[in-house]
């Protein structure tokens, strides 16, 4: 029989990937229906899950950085697509479990009005989901994106911790202006120059907005790193002090500046720009140190010097031997 008698070639994607794409589509206005068009969260009720959440993106709940969110989990979604469509295999009924845990928790939300509760168990039905349609080893390289969200959650008792960063802050800047030249009393959270320029170090200046969104991107970054777990880890919590610092540096800048320059400068538009033009190109070299201490090196440079083996194993047959083989009759 030829090939052309045969009959037509069997199509790259198997037969069964057309449910899945069903389920996904059922999956994803099933979501939609709950999260972005069911008003019961906000003010008088009038809000959907999702539009609270992203109005709590704001400058009174210390949480700004949260509108990098959007862009970031697409974007690491995107970095390892070629893996997490390679991991696709057969789906698991285990995966009901986490699935209908978020599930509970969208009720529990619905029924308390606690839109982050509603936030929180979105991980669960996303990573339970892809468990159950793709097989754990997808929803593995899934639930860590995923659980990116609950980072992009406001909380309270975050606020509640500026306090003790506060004091911190004020101690850092204080000891860094002087090793500057620039001498300052101490009152509580006021630093005060010798000229009498009081500047306060405010629940802004704490260093608790600056935390989070670096623990957010430190978190993002392990994500792409080809590390052990274990470097990861430490990768991760480096930027707790590397937070720490910079916003420190950050204060000691503002108070240079203002005995050295202009105060007014100093305290309004250097102020204002200086996390973003100072804080997080400082915080995200010293990231990138860590990284390369890890990895023994740049990271690029690393990445272009690996180098990939190819073993090619071939089955040789002698054809010079002419021993008879005595079972051969």
């Amino acid at each position: 029989m030829t090939p052309s008698d045969e009959g037509p070639l069997s199509p790259a994607t198997p037969p069964d990937r057309r449910g899945e794409v069903i389920a996904w589509v059922a999956l994803a206005l099933v979501l939609g229906f709950f999260y972005i068009g069911l008003r019961h969260f906000g003010p008088q009720r009038g809000e959907f899950a999702l539009e609270t959440w992203a109005r709590a993106w704001n400058k009174e709940s210390d949480f700004e950085h949260g509108w990098i969110f959007p862009f970031l989990l697409p974007g690491l979604l995107f970095w390892r697509r070629k893996e997490i469509l390679a991991a696709r295999g057969h789906g698991e009924n285990l995966g009901l479990v986490p699935a209908l845990f978020g599930a509970l928790l969208f009720l529990l939300s619905y029924r308390t009005i606690q839109w982050r509760v509603a936030i929180i168990g979105l991980p669960f039905l996303l990573t339970g989901s892809v468990w159950y349609l793709w097989g754990r080893r997808a929803a593995w390289l899934l639930a860590f994106p995923f659980a990116l969200i609950w980072l992009a959650i406001p909380v309270g008792f975050l606020q509640q911790a500026t306090g003790g960063l506060q004091l911190i802050a004020t101690k850092l800047a204080h000891l860094g202006s002087s090793l500057c030249g620039v001498e300052t009393i101490v009152k509580g959270n006021t630093l005060i120059l010798a000229d009498g320029k009081g500047f306060d170090v405010d629940e802004g200046c704490s260093g608790i907005r600056s935390l989070w969104a670096l623990m957010l991107i430190a978190a993002a970054w392990t994500y792409v790193a080809r590390f052990p777990l274990w470097k990861k880890a430490l990768l991760f919590l480096s930027a707790f002090p590397i937070a720490i610092l910079g916003n420190a540096l950050r204060l000691v800048s503002i108070f240079v500046i203002a005995k050295y320059s202009n105060v007014e400068f100093a305290s309004s538009t250097w102020h204002d720009w200086s996390p973003l033009v100072f804080f997080y190109p400082f915080s995200l070299f010293l990231l990138l140190t860590v990284h390369s201490v890890l990895e023994g090196g740049l990271p690029w440079k690393k990445t272009a010097r690996r180098e990939i083996r190819r073993v090619v194993v071939t089955n040789h047959t002698s054809a010079t031997s002419s021993t008879p083989d005595p079972r051969v009759p």
